[in-house]
């Protein structure tokens, strides 16, 4: 025959066993409520040092327990920090770069209007400047060397003038159309420049070599030795290129024929002044000349 579904504890002797410790943990708690409850109303000093015993030994749970609490309870308001303060970052992040944005954007202006300024400086100082331009484009990687500016034969350029920068010697126009010119620029093989040493007037020659230097050859027969730092100047030899402008600086020491780097980098510069032949053309002479007072 099946058991009954309702069984009473007293089927079950586990469950007799609960019921009784339940019964003495009722008993036992209401004597020593009574026993505290005389106590307190007999000996309060005696009452004082119990309760003061029970406080002992209830504080430390009562705090873990507080503590546990505050711990659970801060969970949500910690999770909701952590997405607060990441999107935090993420906002001065972007502020971060967007001033890093206008702070590049400001350092390019800055050196625009340095570069203008020495080019304005450069034109004050020129007696006889043609014509300020940009420089559009130059070759950089070629042997090669061209540079092409945004001004042609109506601004006043001319094949044969002489172009500079606010440092150096640039190259001269060998191309003239209407708004544009090509430059050869003094790192070219094909360039030839004359020039002197800016310490003793020592004259010679400045030719490209097509990597990015120059050579710098005595004009003269005998062995000259070249030191590291001697800086050369154009010498009006030749009647294209005007005295006094700076072409290059040696880099290492040799006899007769040194290496030399050019004192302007046309990749550098955005723009470059154009100016008159040192001597002009024998036509234009003659041609000033003939022309009526």
């Amino acid at each position: 025959m099946a058991p009954p579904l309702n069984r009473r504890p007293g089927f079950s002797r586990r469950a007799q066993y609960g019921l009784f410790i339940g019964y003495v943990i009722a008993v036992v708690g209401a004597l020593i409520g009574v026993a505290l409850l005389l106590l307190s109303t007999l000996n309060p000093p005696a009452y004082a040092v119990v309760r003061g015993a029970f406080s002992e030994l209830v504080t430390p749970i009562a705090s873990g327990l507080d503590w546990t609490r505050r711990g659970i309870s801060g969970v949500p308001g910690g999770v909701s920090s952590y997405f607060g303060v990441r999107s935090e970052n993420a906002r001065l992040k972007a502020e971060l770069d967007a001033n890093r944005t206008l702070v590049e954007r400001a350092r390019v202006v800055s050196q625009d209007n340095r570069r203008l300024r020495a080019m304005l400086k450069l034109r004050d100082r020129v007696a006889n400047p043609v014509v300020a331009a940009r420089l559009v484009y130059a070759t950089g990687s070629s042997t090669r060397r061209f540079a092409t500016l945004n001004a042609g034969s109506w601004q006043g350029v001319r094949v044969g003038q002489p172009v500079r920068g606010p440092d150096g010697l640039i190259g001269r126009v060998v191309e003239v159309s209407p708004n544009t010119a090509r430059v050869l620029l003094v790192l070219d093989p094909e360039s030839i420049v004359p020039v002197r040493r800016i310490k003793d007037g020592l004259p010679a020659i400045a030719a490209g070599r097509g990597d990015g230097l120059i050579d710098i050859r005595s004009a003269g027969a005998a062995q000259v030795l070249f030191e590291p730092g001697d800086g050369f100047v154009t010498s009006g030899t030749g009647g294209i290129f005007p005295p006094n402008i700076a072409v290059a600086i040696v880099t290492e020491r040799a006899r007769d024929i040194a290496r030399a780097k050019a004192t302007v980098s046309p990749d550098t510069l955005d723009y470059a002044l154009v100016q008159q032949a040192f001597f002009p053309e024998a036509s234009s002479v003659r041609a000033r000349e003939a022309a009526p007072q």
